[in-house]
């Protein structure tokens, strides 16, 4: 099975619960292979969760999901030490984040310690309890959600823990045609289930395919000066980081994989760059006042960087 057809195939069963939403399921499907991990960011009621769910009940992965809340505790999310007085010995309690796809509703409400705990397992791969170290399954997909317009209870992410998400994918609202699909769907139920159509194994094919996806130096080098401008631009409290260039990379292979082709073009780059770099730069706070966003800057060095032919 090649890019493409997954991508197909993967959209056609997602559509028997949602209408629409053809680019979050792509971006969806390109961190998944890239092996990274997104923040879904829309405002609440526009399907976040669902879309979330049924991409991980295609794609057949183990799927849990915590909803994170100011008094939720690392052990809650990671797991604990009980003592079985059956067996007379200590056990461990793994937490949901031993899952393929893990859905951490509502990121930004949990405690400071408890995203901390959070985001080291998604950066290593592994979690410890009581010096033991657990390694979680592969692959490992957590697909965060944030609503932009909580600001009372809420923990904002720091810059250093943002930057461990590959993505930030904004879900906005449907335009009139989806939700008019939408509504006369609902009318006369005619939404679905997702089933299971691709396996754990076919996934971790796909994802070997990615890896070996080639990257010229031309492009390479394209991909680095559209990083180290927006390190020099000076709006920008902070530019992007090395990780971000990695995600950015492993991005686009992932893209160009699923539009069929074993290289990457600059139209990849160009492509994955708002997803990936718009959630990690800060703009200083004069320019802020003055309503610049990241997202205009990362627009306008797209446009500056000369693309190679």
């Amino acid at each position: 099975m090649n890019g493409k057809e997954f991508l197909e195939k993967l959209k056609a069963e997602i559509h028997n619960a949602v209408v629409g939403k053809d680019e979050v399921i792509e971006l969806l499907a390109v961190a998944l292979l890239a092996e990274g991990h997104v923040i879904l960011e829309g405002v609440p009621g526009v399907a976040k969760t669902t879309i979330a769910k049924s991409f991980a009940h295609a794609i057949g992965l183990e799927f849990s999901r915590i909803q994170l809340t100011p008094d939720l505790l690392p052990a809650d999310i990671i797991g604990t030490v009980y003592y079985d007085q059956k067996m007379a010995q200590f056990k461990i309690k793994k937490g949901p984040i031993f899952a393929n796809v893990v859905l951490a509703d509502e990121i930004n409400r949990a405690q400071p310690k408890t995203q901390s705990a959070l985001l080291e397992a998604m950066q290593e791969g592994q979690v410890t309890i009581e010096g033991r170290t657990l390694y979680l399954p592969r692959p490992f997909l957590v697909i965060a959600t944030k609503n932009p317009l909580e600001f009372e209870g809420v923990y904002t992410l720091p810059e250093a823990q943002i930057d461990r998400f590959m993505m930030e994918i904004k879900v906005g609202y449907p335009d009139k045609e989806e939700e008019l699909r939408m509504l006369l769907r609902k009318d006369r139920g005619d939404f679905r289930e997702v089933r299971q159509i691709f396996t754990p194994t076919q996934i971790l094919t796909l994802i070997a395919q990615v890896r070996r996806v080639k990257t010229s130096e031309e492009v390479l080098q394209y991909l680095y000066e559209i990083i180290a401008k927006t390190r020099r631009d000076d709006r920008l409290l902070v530019g992007a980081s090395p990780r971000a260039a990695e995600h950015l990379l492993y991005a686009s292979k992932a893209l160009a994989f699923l539009r069929g082709r074993d290289y990457v073009i600059p139209d990849d780059i160009k492509e994955m760059a708002l997803s990936v770099l718009t959630h990690r730069l800060l703009v200083r706070a004069d320019y802020e006042l003055e309503g610049v966003k990241s997202e205009d800057v990362v627009r306008e060095i797209l446009d500056e960087v000369e693309v190679p032919v």
